[in-house]
């Protein structure tokens, strides 16, 4: 398991509002392009610093200096892990979450990019202690292992704990068919037996249980 992330609340972080929720131990492939993300990119490269992405709930991704955009405030902070010069001249990067934060205050910044105060997660971050998954979530752990090889989740080279249910969690909260909504609710919840509830209770829907 990494070594627990060093993150003092409260901290101001940069964010990146996308239309996706984030998980820790999440990678997203992501292709930047507009230079108020290229400058903060560099910035947290040199910095070995990181920020925050949190889901659109109004507006678009990209957006004019008149636009708005409203925000859940509830996200994942991410770090950079590898990133590529494209061939077709964009900067290519892969960031993985590391831990859930709220936002206490927001902000536009100078940059044009948001930045927030937010207060992290002690729990829901990559690093801590494991919580041991017994028989009662082996249909679960069953799902996640067929989830698991899906090309597009193979190709992210991810290494799933299965005896861990934050991790059970977090892949289920990702990798099931579900609305960004219904995943940014998996993510706003703080128990990680709630968590895997709410998912159980959505997978029976999508299997037509009662």
């Amino acid at each position: 398991m990494n070594a627990p992330i060093q993150l003092d609340s409260p901290k101001d972080i940069p964010l990146f509002p996308l239309r996706v929720v984030m998980f820790p131990g999440s990678r997203l492939d992501l292709q930047i392009f507009e230079q108020r993300y290229l400058d903060m990119i560099s910035r947290c490269m040199r910095t070995d610093t990181g920020f925050g992405i949190c889901l659109l709930r109004e507006g678009e991704e990209t957006v004019s200096k008149e636009g708005r955009q409203t925000i859940h405030r509830t996200g994942t902070y991410c770090t950079v892990i590898d990133w590529d010069q494209l061939d077709n001249g964009l900067l290519g990067i892969t960031v993985e979450g590391q831990a859930k934060f709220r936002i206490a205050d927001c902000w536009q910044g100078d940059s044009d990019v948001l930045e927030a105060t937010v207060a992290f997660s002690e729990q829901d971050r990559l690093g801590k202690e494991a919580i041991p998954v017994d028989e009662t979530y082996a249909e679960l752990v069953g799902l996640l292992q067929s989830l698991e090889k899906h090309p597009l989740v193979e190709q992210r080279m991810l290494t799933i704990d299965y005896d861990n249910l934050w991790e059970l969690g977090w892949r289920l909260g990702e990798f099931i068919p579900i609305a960004v909504d219904q995943k940014q609710q998996m993510l706003d919840l703080d128990d990680p037996w709630e968590r895997i509830s709410a998912i159980e209770q959505l997978v029976a829907e999508m299997a037509g249980e009662p």
